[in-house]
């Protein structure tokens, strides 16, 4: 009877489980904050590698003449660096194959170590901070502009387009925020311009009223917020509650869906002008709608920020595997520091940082509650 039982279990698993056996499962690390006030753009991210993965696995990828299945590996770094230090180490751990991941820059930087020592590969689709990418890693990459291109770009436009003279600036002492920040600052140096006031806050503050009381003595004609929107919004809330009419500028961390949610009325017409790190010329533009209409009906939700971008980064790594003909680290990395992918945000390769070459910004601003595009810059 007993030979009877593991007879049948034996051809079960063959007729169910033997093509599942003899493929190889690809693991994806993919790492944001799905918890905290950043859980919608962490989440959102998640997303878009779960789009990645699942369109890999319909498309029957071959690595090496060989049928793969890709799985994803998920943690939650909370925005925190110390718990994304130590998630990185889960999934190096976890024998992950790569690692999508983080959005934030101050989990980025210290958890890339952790991916170097252990020679897995890292694309980011958000990490902004210069760093990064200058610690002659050679397993980190990154698909979108830097700092010094967003925060530098923002600073000439606020002087140029805006005509701002009188400018305050926050930051949220974070590593993205404070970089943005200096960047701007930098940006903005032009005859005639006065930074009139820096303060800062923290990535977790909801009451500004001390730091905009200094600020609204100053009279400033532009606030620059660096940091993300789940402080953005209530800060901007706030000045309008002073009465401060001054224009408010951000980098990519507030430029979201959510800001009109969280800034309430304080979002008006015109108010805000943001940029994201990354963007496509107008002849892309239907790739990017397309994907955007996908998500919306898997989802139920708009894209938030960096989901487009997450989808890109997973499915540059499965082409430098392709490219390579192997899904082993080792062997697939130089592939991956050469890669020419053409995917929804555009054409991805790397210069020798691990820098996206030629990267886009997307300046944006708000009209009725919905975030508008501007115009993509180079």
């Amino acid at each position: 009877m007993q030979t009877k039982f593991v007879a049948i279990a034996v051809a079960l698993a063959a007729a169910f489980g033997g093509s599942a056996a003899a493929q190889e499962v690809i693991k994806i690390g993919h790492v944001g904050p799905v918890s905290g006030p950043q859980a919608h753009l962490g989440k959102d991210n998640e997303n878009g590698a779960n789009m990645a993965i699942a369109d890999l696995n319909a498309k029957g990828i071959k690595i090496g003449g060989k049928p793969v299945k890709f799985a994803l590996v998920l943690e939650d770094d909370g925005a925190d660096p110390k718990q994304g230090t130590t998630v990185a180490q889960k999934l190096v751990d976890a024998k992950v194959n790569g690692v999508v991941g983080h959005l934030n820059s101050g989990t980025t930087v210290p958890a890339s170590r952790i991916y170097y020592n252990a020679g897995i590969p890292q694309v980011s689709p958000a990490s902004t901070i210069p760093t990064y990418t200058k610690q002659k890693f050679n397993t980190a990459f990154r698909i979108v502009a830097n700092d010094n291109k967003l925060g530098g770009t923002l600073g000439k436009y606020a002087v140029t387009k805006l005509g701002a003279k009188k400018i305050a600036v926050i930051d949220d002492r974070t590593a993205y925020g404070q970089g943005v920040a200096s960047e701007f600052i930098k940006g903005a140096k032009a005859p005639g311009v006065q930074i009139v006031d820096k303060q800062f806050t923290n990535d977790k503050a909801t009451d500004f009223n001390a730091i905009l009381t200094s600020i609204k003595a100053k009279n400033p004609d532009l606030v620059f917020f660096g940091g993300m929107d789940a402080v953005g919004g209530p800060l901007l809330r706030q000045m309008k509650a002073l009465g401060i009419n001054a224009k408010f500028m951000g980098g990519d961390g507030v430029c979201t869906d959510a800001l009109p949610r969280l800034a309430g009325t304080a979002a008006a017409d015109g108010v805000v002008t943001c940029a994201e790190a990354g963007g496509v010329p107008p002849e892309l533009q239907k790739n990017m709608d397309d994907f955007r209409a996908r998500y919306k009906k898997q989802y139920n939700q708009e894209v938030q920020l960096y989901a487009p971008y997450v989808y890109d980064s997973v499915m540059t790594i499965a082409q430098a595997m392709q490219d390579a003909g192997s899904s082993d680290p080792k062997k697939y990395l130089p592939f991956l520091a050469k890669v020419k992918y053409q995917g929804v945000t555009g054409l991805i390769t790397f210069d020798q940082f691990g820098d996206i070459q030629d990267g886009a910004l997307t300046l944006f601003t708000y009209k009725g509650g919905k975030k508008t595009r501007m115009e993509v810059v180079k």
